[in-house]
């Protein structure tokens, strides 16, 4: 329910007054200050009460403040007995307009549930003319001034709140990292063989203990705001201009397991980056200097780490920056300033302790500088994005880091400093880095004299990493023995004892033949290498370690050295732990075996392995480690036995034997595909054993396979035409009338009235060929009355202008720009050419007195060349618009204007003449000391005109269209198809309102789709349809119908349907509507770019492929719409040769003569056209201009920013000049004057010069069209200087155009923002829509802007005045109280004297409100709002709506004073509120989210965007920024940009908008969707045709064969999951609980596990009854049922680090808990199936991988195929022949993957072939419990049952982290699953008293109920 009223009528219980006695007296205190109460009714102090406040009075201080009213009214009497009373009042006050009220929804446009026409005045109100009476009205002039300042000082506090939320206290939050820390730090020093010895804190030091406490205060800060990091799409529009940032640590840990191996890791490493690459994403990596010493604990990942970074210079093009010391450093926070990064990835756990702390620095730091976080765990990636957790920078974090900074400035250098650690080894042997570092320096050189010329690294670092440490090792050794002396073995206890530098060297040589394998065996057979599971002895492991050191230190010594020659190519490949594992334990255990074990190297690994060996030795000759064979000289045990198995692998993998399917749709679609695959026999056991729903039915009495009703018809209706109902009728009018007063604001002028011309439907498809017939007598005579009638008229308007002549010529003389105004105003309304044309000449004449007589004034001083502007105007229209009328007085006039202006070359180029002499003095005086050519460009600028058509169309009555309008117009005449991207607001959408005219005149039977992508679109385009068009039908038609997922109307009975894309599909592939779906006869689909968006991109996929008819797709972003139109065209192809193929079949013929036997006579069928046009147009009809704007104290520094400042010579050298890069006239003269500046000696300058230009010599009009060539010269000359080696040229140019905004705190610039909305009423710049991110600050920016006009009004007010107004209002209330009391129940029998008395004081009365209402007038200065836009009755019929509303009196207050905001979270009423007052001019001001960026009719003179965000992008800005500059009214929009960071400016300005791609399309319930469509459908071969088109012709797979086949394989193994489960027959035909399945289409996996509970009994066991035959259930089952839907649906998963830290929420568990055990066993079950199908999937199309591609790292494109590999006896040995790898990566294999890990869905993506593009996304899986990269669980957001229990929409935001907004639909859509679950259960029952049906039902009201309560 709307209404905040009615809420009280609904029996919901007030609170104890003692509860919250404060805050009631406080509500006392504030009605009776505000006069309320005292005589006062109940019905008056209710009113006001919510009115003041904007208070729902099912809200906890709603009723608070209610009841406090009712005492008030009382008298402080019996509240509880007043309180009775209230809801009887309210009972009255508002019965009449709440029937049928539905909760706050899109429904809420529906105001035939709520609003008598009559009431509001949509029909106008009849004025009470007895004096008696009083209204609301009057009450609420009595108390404005009063009303204003509650308000205002609510909205202070309010902010006051706000505020203390920022800085939130966090006592409640207690800290569970500890049991991590310790883990962690154990982790550290576990190995005592190995330990490195650094200095830990000291925790008695005060420092330290600083350290710790500041510490926590951080950790908390940063928990709570990951805690409320939103899952989103990460790749919005990636561009070649944007960018983000990654931490190369985070990188790491994000894919760091222990488990996998080295080149692995690497792989996946490049997997995951060049996942962003493909999808068109910038990015470099930064790796910290001072995050290296956090790895020292553990070498390997030291080692792997400075590999990466080596790897990423050198073999990839990934900028990679490795010089800033740490994320605190001023070169970093340079770098931040300077490119400001869309983002960055960044871990917030790492490896050690220190390193998580130091991560946290990194977020905390990061979100103080504006810059966005996006956390590396959590991420999953599709075929078109990547998600992950965002968190948006907030003013809390940069208060926070202002606060804090010197502590966390002092924090970060404590963690990273530290003195040079140590290493020991087996406890005693100590060894400091430095030595290693300084050994590793000394051996390089040797090594570089024995190989001069250089060799492969992974040679080098094997060699130097085993010469350095056995060097190092035995000193250590050596030194030890000496120093230990007669030292007992005590101390060694607990240790190792050390290894031998003989068994050292041992291992030495294996790791030499470790390399040798990897320098000649491919990755193929690296592949086959069995797996072994072992582990390293306590004593080989502590060398192994050091090793890795010193491989370390050996590539940071390298990196600097360039002088050497080095193959960098294999750095991926520089280790192999289970090779040398495996050969480790080849040669310790099988090697001693006998002959038959000892294998041979083969002689060129053999020769490689000495090489290596030899150099080894070389290297350390001293110390004499012997030859290179035997490989092992010890018998020390290297692995650990009782650890080391080898992997057995079960049974085969039994062959998938596909379920026989016999269906003509599967056979067309896969048949080609079928041979190849293993189908069963049909006597096979797994066929026959199929089961059937039989035993559930027949137990519970059920009809699984009973056909449910169409999901359209369960969507609530509000009203239909064709219903007989008087109410409902009387419903349809009312929504009927809204609509068309809602229209009203769109457009002007009448409904058209619509005449069916059905005999002349053959000549509508083309009415330019119509024959030339004989006029008739009746045609003769109307043309006659017409020119008649038209010259009547031309002689009005003559009479009419010489009335006004006068008074317009002097007031442009005396003021030229209001003058001006008026002219072009009265030009407006003028129909006549000829009377146009004589008030331009006395326009001209006007302008020119008025020029002369500036001149005069002025004298020697400079001029106004604004007057002259006018003056040139005057020309350019005459010469232009009326050539026909000009005659030789005329062009003698013109000239002798252009000669006083001083354009003589101009003046003779009209008249034709040669250049004459003139009189010099006079033509001084009056000319401009600039060329014509310059003075139109620079000064004309705007003003200039565009290439515009004169000849009228027929088609069109109230413009005259271009070009390319008319090709559109030409398409819809010849039923084609159209694709059109044109800028916003240059008339695109005309053609749909002519399409829609064509079908409505030429049929009552056709229908045309207009399909919008938000339910807000598709109510404007309803209200605009009402307004545009009326037509008289048949008794239960109607022109327009409405279908969305909140409500619908007309819907199969109307001749134009407004609806959304996902649920036309449902009409589409709904077998019953299919008859309906023929009737259509064009498809508009507008915002066609949705196809590229996040949610819902495949259901517009799906409409442009089943849709048989013409189509128009229009948008104003889309970047590649040659492709779009190219596969649209290939779909139409393919729809002409199927009705080609239907019309032939016997079926189809048979069905049209018996169509044609029954109709007698039908609307000719259209001619069809299949073809698809695309329309291209790309200017605007006014140009941008953009303002960078901040705030230097009390003041503004607004610059204008040339787009040319965007631009680096980078970007020109790499992309170009951005095509859609345009430049205003005065701007292309700027960048020529800084072009010459800069290049004193460019050899263009001449020919380039404006008055020099082809384009523009002697032209007396330059057009917009001229100056665009020019533009494009400029442009590509500036291209060309780069060519020609002047780069440092033209970055001096780029760099001449870059403003200089200077920083403001983020608190000055919102302290300021008020003023700087003053500032742009000051200069004009109004109306405006400021955009902004965050729903709080939307509204927080409009009551910002409301106080400080009321503060104006305040400091400006005359103290009299006040004092005098306060008087009147005193009066009126002593009136208004003698009034009340003498009202009597009967005016009859009063006493004439008493009657006097009450007349006396109703004038007295009148007289005080009238005196009360001309002193209470808001001055102009202090109100945006223009009272002569809109008169009083429209206002009060619009604010009327927002009675009911939540804030809708502060709403109505705010837009009294021409302020509004716009958000998602408002009620459709209170938006629809702003947008009709906004384009009716009455609001100047509106503050709004990115709900006004989609279509949305809202133009404006100016657009702001005064926040950034990570939804601030290039489609975005587009779209936003398009609605500034309003046609036929603004001459150019302007785009400020509000204290935004200048590099994020540039990337938008020079964006391009992203390209459309395909997706994957398929989906199990999509499939069993089609399968149904085709077996239910009346029409199969149409049915099947649509299925097919669905099938065949996805985006996706348009021009990629290997896509295609991949489908189709998905397509008949999901048949396969159908079959088994038994939704499918093996004829296709559905079956059992399909209905169910399909309703449930949107929740996949969900609907499916849904079925498996029922089916298994679980809901039956569950829901019973609180007594055997009751219908009542306990809470705690309906909790129960709550908590497993909300496992199933409206999934909402939490970041894992939100459970680090446990927090005492209020009234919210947050966190849902897991699915009862039975349920659990359930899902686990259907996961299993779910998993075997998706594994057999992938092991069928890894034969279509690409082979060559596998063996490729995918960024680096590094290849590991070698084709030098001879064989090698031992290499054959290690390799497992049973070994199953076909399905999974080779890179893999190497950390022991086989094909059976795929059928463990955690497995698939770190397994799976990756040139095959399929993911784990792509399998149905319904996770019991999701884990992070790092192996930690995301919890499930408990919303859905913590607000069943509480019900508070405000805890959701305070506990679960959740915006109003966002929790509100969430709830809303969690309610209509429960009621669409319930609704297919009750049609699937018999029996109505089942107890799951009950239960269901039950869940569904209790939810509904709650949710309306909001």
């Amino acid at each position: 329910m709307n209404s905040a009223l009615q809420c009280c009528v609904q029996g919901h219980s007030f609170p104890a007054p003692q509860k919250r006695k404060e805050k009631l007296t406080l509500g006392e205190q504030k009605l009776k200050a505000d006069g309320m109460g005292g005589g006062s009714t109940l019905k008056e102090v209710c009113w006001q009460a919510q009115w003041r406040t904007g208070l729902c009075c099912r809200s906890q201080p709603g009723r608070a403040l209610l009841e406090a009213a009712c005492r008030v009214a009382a008298g402080a009497g019996e509240s509880r007995s007043v309180m009775d009373s209230a809801e009887d009042n309210f009972k009255n006050v508002v019965s009449d307009n709440t029937n049928g009220s539905t909760s706050k929804d899109d429904s809420d446009d529906m105001d035939s549930e709520c609003i008598d026409s009559e009431e509001i005045g949509f029909i106008s109100r009849k004025k009470n003319k007895e004096g008696g009476s009083t209204s609301d009205h009057d009450e609420e002039d009595e108390t404005n001034d009063n009303a204003e300042a509650a308000v205002m000082q609510m909205l202070k506090e309010k902010e006051d709140r706000e505020k203390d939320v920022e800085d939130p206290d966090y006592d409640n939050v207690y800290n569970i990292l500890t049991t991590e820390e310790v883990t962690q730090q154990e982790s550290q020093t576990a190995g005592k063989d190995f330990r490195f010895l650094q200095d830990e804190w000291d925790s008695q030091s005060p420092e330290i203990r600083k350290h710790l406490e500041f510490l926590k205060i951080l950790k908390l800060h940063v928990w709570s705001s990951l805690s409320r990091a939103r899952y989103v799409s990460l790749l919005k529009d990636f561009v070649e201009s944007e960018f983000f940032v990654i931490d190369g640590d985070s990188l790491i840990l994000m894919l760091l397991n222990e488990e996998v191996q080295y080149l692995n890791l690497f792989y996946l490493i490049e997997c995951f980056l060049q996942d962003f690459t493909q999808k068109g994403a910038k990015y470099i990596v930064v790796f910290f200097k001072d995050a290296e010493q956090m790895y020292f604990p553990y070498p390997h990942f030291l080692f792997l780490r400075t590999a990466l970074i080596e790897h990423l210079k050198h073999n990839t093009r990934t900028t990679v920056h490795t010089e800033f010391s740490n994320c605190l450093s001023p070169a970093w926070e340079i770098f931040l300033k300077k490119s400001y990064p869309y983002f960055i990835i960044v871990s917030d756990i790492g490896l050690t302790c220190p390193q998580t702390n130091y991560l946290t620095i990194f977020i905390a730091h990061s979100l103080s500088k504006k810059i966005t976080i996006v956390l590396a765990s959590g991420q999953e990636y599709d075929t078109l994005r990547v998600y992950g957790y965002h968190l948006q920078s907030i003013r809390k974090h940069r208060l926070f880091f202002q606060k804090y900074e010197k502590d966390l400035q002092c924090l970060c250098e404590a963690i990273v400093r530290y003195k040079e650690p140590s290493l020991c080894l087996y406890g005693h042997l100590r060894l400091s880095l430095k030595s290693v570092q300084e050994e590793v320096c000394q051996t390089i050189p040797l090594l570089k004299q024995l190989w001069p010329e250089g060799s492969d690294i992974r040679r080098v670092v094997c060699v130097l990493a085993c010469a350095v440490g056995l060097k190092i090792y035995s000193d250590m050794l050596k030194n030890a023995h000496a120093s230990r002396g007669t030292k007992t073995e005590k101390s060694e206890r607990g240790r190792s004892k050390p290894l031998s530098p003989e068994a050292a060297a041992d291992l030495c040589r294996m790791q030499c033949l470790t390399v040798v394998f990897l320098l000649h065996m491919p990755l193929s057979q690296r592949a086959q290498i069995r797996v072994m599971k072992s582990c390293w002895t306590k004593q080989v492991l502590p060398i192994i370690k050091m090793q890795q050191l010193c491989a370390h230190f050996v590539l940071k010594q390298l990196s600097d050295k360039n002088d050497w020659k080095l193959d960098l190519t294999y750095l991926p490949d520089l280790s192999d732990d289970s090779l040398l594992i495996n050969l480790a334990h080849y040669y310790e255990i099988e090697y001693s075996e006998g002959l038959e074990f000892q294998k041979e190297l083969g002689k060129e690994m053999e020769d490689q392995y000495r090489s290596l060996w030899d150099a080894v030795t070389k290297l350390t000759v001293k110390y004499g480690f012997g030859d290179a064979f035997p490989i092992r000289t010890t018998s020390q045990l290297f692995l650990d036995q009782e650890q080391t198995s080898f992997r057995v692998y079960e049974d085969k993998i039994p062959a998938i034997g596909l379920f026989p399917v016999k269906s003509d749709l599967v056979k067309e679609y896969a048949g080609d595909i079928l041979k190849d695959l293993p189908v069963l026999d049909d006597n096979d056991p797994a066929v026959s054993s199929l089961t059937k729903y039989k035993e559930f039915d027949e137990h519970r009495h059920w009809h699984s396979g009973r056909p449910l009703t169409e999901e359209y018809e369960r969507v609530h209706c509000n009203a239909d035409a064709k219903s007989k109902d008087p109410y409902e009728r009387k419903q349809i009018q009312k929504l009927q009338t809204f609509y068309r007063f809602y229209g009203s604001t769109l457009q002007e002028g009448t409904s058209k009235f619509i005449v069916c011309q059905k005999d002349a439907a053959g000549s509508a498809n083309n009415p330019v060929k119509k024959k030339k017939m004989q006029k008739s007598k009746a045609e003769i005579i109307a043309e006659e009355n017409n020119k008649r009638l038209k010259i009547k008229e031309e002689m009005k308007e003559q009479e009419q202008w010489k009335t006004l002549q006068m008074s317009t010529e002097k007031e442009i003389k005396e003021n030229l720009t209001v003058g001006i105004n008026k002219l072009e105003k009265f030009l407006k309304i003028l129909k006549s050419k000829s009377v146009k044309f004589s008030v331009e000449l006395s326009g001209l004449s006007a302008c020119l007195e008025a020029w002369k007589e500036h001149c005069k004034e002025q004298a020697t001083k400079s001029k106004d060349l604004s007057k002259a502007v006018q003056l040139m105007r005057r020309i350019h229209i005459l010469l232009e618009k009326y050539q026909d009328l000009l005659e030789k007085p005329h062009l003698q006039k013109l000239t002798q204007c252009l000669r006083l202006l001083g354009f003589e070359n101009l003046a003779c180029s009209l008249s034709g003449q040669v250049r004459e002499k003139s009189d010099g003095e006079n033509t001084s005086r009056y000319a401009i000391e600039v060329g014509p050519v310059r003075f139109q460009l620079q000064y004309m600028d705007y003003y200039l005109l565009r290439e515009e058509r004169n000849d009228p169309d027929p088609r069109v009555e109230n413009f005259i269209p271009d070009t390319w309008q008319r090709e559109l117009l030409d398409a819809v005449d010849n039923n084609e198809s159209a694709v059109i991207v044109a800028p916003t607001s240059s008339g695109k959408t005309y053609a749909s309102y002519y399409c829609m005219e064509k079908v409505l005149k030429t049929s009552d039977d056709g229908v045309v789709v207009y399909v919008a992508p938000t339910k807000a679109l598709v109510n404007q385009v309803v209200g605009t349809i009402y307004s545009r068009f009326t037509k008289k039908l048949p008794d239960g038609l109607v022109v327009c119908g409405v279908f969305t997922r909140d409500y619908r109307n007309d819907v199969m009975n109307s001749q134009i349907l407004v609806t959304v894309p996902q649920c036309l599909e449902i009409l589409m592939l709904s077998p019953r509507c299919q008859k309906w779906v023929k009737r259509i006869q064009y498809v508009i689909f507008d915002e066609v770019h949705c196809l590229g968006s996040e949610i819902g991109a495949e259901v517009w996929e799906h409409l442009l492929v089943t849709i048989r008819c013409p189509f128009l797709a229009l948008s104003a972003t889309i970047s590649n719409p040659e492709h779009l139109t190219e596969w649209l065209q290939s779909v139409k192809r393919y729809w002409q040769r199927a009705e080609n193929t239907i019309e032939e079949s016997p079926t189809s013929s048979e069905k049209n003569s018996t169509r044609k036997l029954k109709v007698k006579s039908k609307v000719k069928e259209p001619k069809k056209s299949y073809r698809v046009r695309l329309v291209l147009y790309g200017e605007r009809y006014n140009d941008l201009e953009k303002y960078v704007c901040s705030s230097t104290g009390g003041d503004f520094l607004i610059e204008h920013y040339h787009p040319c400042a965007a631009l680096t010579v980078n970007h020109i050298e790499n992309y170009g000049i951005p095509a859609d890069l345009s430049l205003s006239p005065r701007e292309s003269v700027q960048l020529y004057d800084t072009m010459v500046e800069v290049w004193n000696e460019w050899p263009r300058a001449q020919e380039l010069d404006p008055e020099e230009f082809v384009s523009f010599k002697n032209k007396v009009v330059i057009k917009k069209t001229d100056v665009r060539k020019y533009e494009q010269e400029l442009k590509k000359e500036l291209s060309k200087w780069i060519e020609l080696g002047q780069r440092q040229k033209v970055y001096e140019l780029l760099d001449h155009f870059k403003p200089q905004p200077v920083d403001c705190s983020d608190q000055e610039k919102w302290m300021q923002f008020a003023c700087f909305v003053e500032k742009l009423h000051e200069m004009d710049k109004l109306p405006a829509i400021i955009f902004i991110f965050g729903l709080d600050s939307v509204e927080r920016a409009a009551n910002n802007i409301f106080i400080h006009l009321m503060e104006k009004r305040k400091n400006e007010q005359d103290p009299k005045a006040k004092r005098e107004i306060e008087d009147i209002k005193d009066k009126l209330r002593k009136v208004n109280k003698s009034l009340m009391k003498c009202k009597p129940n009967d005016t009859k029998k009063l006493k004439p004297s008493k009657m006097e008395s009450i007349i006396q004081l109703l004038t007295m009365k009148k007289e005080l409100q009238k005196r009360l209402e001309k002193l209470s007038v808001i001055p102009s200065a202090c109100t945006y709002a223009d009272p002569k836009a809109v008169d009083e009755d429209t206002l009060r019929k619009i604010f009327y709506r927002l009675r009911f509303e939540r804030k809708g009196y502060l709403q109505e207050m705010l837009a009294r004073r021409g302020i509004g905001y716009h958000h998602g979270s408002m009620a459709i009423k209170q938006r629809q509120a702003v947008e009709m007052l906004f384009r009716l001019g009455y609001i100047k001001v509106v503050t709004a989210t990115s709900t006004l960026a989609l279509g949305i009719n809202m133009p404006c003179k100016s657009v702001v965007f005064a926040d950034d965000s990570v939804f601030l992008d290039a489609l975005n800005y587009r779209q936003m920024s398009g609605r500034a500059g309003r046609r036929g009214h603004d001459m150019i929009g302007n785009v400020f940009f509000y204290d935004i960071p200048l590099p994020k400016v540039e990337r938008l300005i020079k964006s391009n908008v992203p390209q459309l791609k395909g997706q994957f399309p398929l989906t199990i319930t999509l499939i069993l969707r089609l399968m149904l469509l085709s077996a239910k459908a009346d029409d199969k071969a149409d049915a099947s045709a649509k299925a097919l088109s669905v099938l065949k012709h996805s985006l996706m797979t348009f021009k990629n064969e290997r896509h295609a086949e991949i489908l189709k394989i998905y397509f008949m193994f999901s048949l396969q999951f159908l079959i088994k489960e038994s939704y499918l027959d093996q004829e296709g035909n559905p079956m059992g609980f399909a209905g169910l399945v399909t309703h449930l289409h949107y929740h996949e996996p969900s609907n499916f596990v849904l079925v498996s509970f029922l089916v298994k009994g679980l809901f039956h066991k569950l829901c019973q009854p609180i007594k055997k035959d009751s219908n009542d259930f306990s809470d705690d089952v309906l909790e129960k049922l709550v908590l497993i839907l909300a496992n199933l649906f409206g999934q909402k998963y939490l970041p894992a680090c939100s459970m680090t830290l446990k927090h005492k929420f209020y009234q919210s568990k947050v966190f849902l808990e897991d699915l009862p055990e039975d349920f659990a066993e359930a899902v686990n079950e259907y996961n299993a199936k779910v998993e075997e199908n998706f594994a057999h999937f992938l092991l069928t199309t890894a034969k279509l991988a690409d082979t060559e591609q596998e063996y490729r790292l995918p960024l680096s494109k590094t290849d590991f195929t070698s084709k030098k590999w001879h064989g090698s006896e031992l290499a054959s040995y290690l390799m497992d022949n049973t070994k199953r790898v076909s399905a999974i990566s080779p890179f893999a294999c190497l950390s022991g993957m086989v094909d059976d890990d795929l059928f463990y869905a955690e497995n698939v993506n770190k397994a799976v072939l990756h040139s095959l593009g399929i993911n784990v996304k792509n399998c149905p899986l319904l996770y019991l419990k999701k884990y992070d990269n790092q192996g930690r669980r995301m919890p499930l957001n408990a919303y859905a049952l913590d607000f069943y229990k509480h019900g508070s929409l405000t805890a959701l935001t305070t506990d679960n982290w959740l915006n109003e907004g966002e929790a509100y639909y969430l709830l809303k859509d969690f309610s209509l699953i429960i009621k669409s679950i319930g609704v297919s259960l009750s049609e699937l029952c018999d029996d109505p008293n089942d107890n799951v049906l009950l239960a269901f039902q039950k869940l569904g009201e209790n939810y509904h109920k709650k949710l309306a309560a909001v």
